[in-house]
């Protein structure tokens, strides 16, 4: 049973940050992570098409870019959840790329790409997601869409680099003061299964997960009044956690409504036949965010 309860709230906490729909964070990695040089700015001139290794500051990133690039139109980085990889939003997309330009990369300690040298922050992964779209977008428009930690890093550098990025949505992303979240819906004196859920979250927002990236709260700061999205869960499952998991369902459906303050433009919507993985539960739903944020993103 325990192990039933680890992996659905390894995918959210871990990925972050409590729950998938039962299959944790999908991803061989996760069987071991158990919760939860400067760039340019000029693109060559040939685009990515297909998946392929490039360069960021001395460090091999795996990237896959699909889809025809429009003049004036964003491109769309898709960012996946702790524990995954590219490859978890393949089909995704796939979809998306029939009517944009998509792409999609391994943060550095995840899928194909280099471990990280040592701790990463939000600042260091940021910094590999700018050489990034340095890369794939250049100086044109782009629109972020996480999922999970992808959604909480995104979330954190869009309000820096507003110049770029003109819309996002947020997939039941990680929310802003998670740690603190943990830490009030389950107490120190916990015993059982909340004990070690407890645990091994506040280990992972420590760094001690797969890209090595230390998770801090933080107070969610503006971009402006961009498109923005966020789309939560409908399914509660964790609710389903001995005796904490209440607390938890409502700790994670307030940290959504905190996102809302990324931008003048948000909305707020349920996935309600939904688990943590709204893009694989209910892919029309993620779909037509994603479309609507880009449309209005390149008005």
């Amino acid at each position: 049973m325990l192990r039933r309860f680890k992996s659905a709230v390894v995918a959210a906490l871990c990925g972050t940050v409590v729950g998938a729909g039962v299959a944790g964070c999908d991803s061989d990695s996760m069987a071991d992570w158990d919760p939860l040089a400067p760039t340019t700015r000029k693109a060559e001139a040939e685009p990515i098409s297909g998946t392929k290794k490039i360069t960021v500051a001395g460090r091999s990133v795996n990237v896959s870019c699909s889809g025809e690039p429009v003049k004036g139109k964003p491109v769309i980085m898709l960012m996946h959840g702790g524990g995954d990889g590219l490859d978890k939003l393949a089909a995704l997309q796939k979809t998306l790329s029939e009517k944009n330009r998509v792409c999609s990369y391994d943060r550095l300690g995840a899928g194909a790409s280099d471990q990280p040298d040592g701790p990463q922050s939000f600042s260091s992964t940021g910094k590999v997601l700018t050489g990034v779209l340095d890369r794939v977008a250049g100086d044109g428009p782009v629109v972020l869409a996480g999922h999970s930690l992808g959604g909480l890093i995104a979330a954190r550098y869009v309000p820096d680099h507003q110049d770029r990025v003109k819309g996002l949505v947020l997939m039941d992303a990680t929310p802003p003061t998670m740690a603190a979240d943990i830490t009030k819906a389950i107490p120190e004196s916990a015993t059982g299964p909340g004990a070690e859920l407890r645990a091994q979250n506040l280990a992972m927002f420590q760094g001690q997960n797969p890209e090595k990236l230390v998770i801090t709260d933080g107070k969610v700061r503006s971009a402006g009044n961009i498109p923005v999205e966020v789309i939560q869960h409908g399914k509660r499952y964790l609710a389903a956690i001995p005796t904490y998991g209440p607390r938890l369902e409502q700790a994670w459906s307030a940290g959504q409504r905190k996102w809302l303050a990324v931008s003048g433009g948000s909305k707020l919507s349920t996935a309600t036949d939904s688990g943590h993985y709204i893009y694989v539960d209910q892919p029309d739903v993620a779909v037509q965010a994603i479309q609507r944020v880009t449309s209005q993103a390149a008005r």
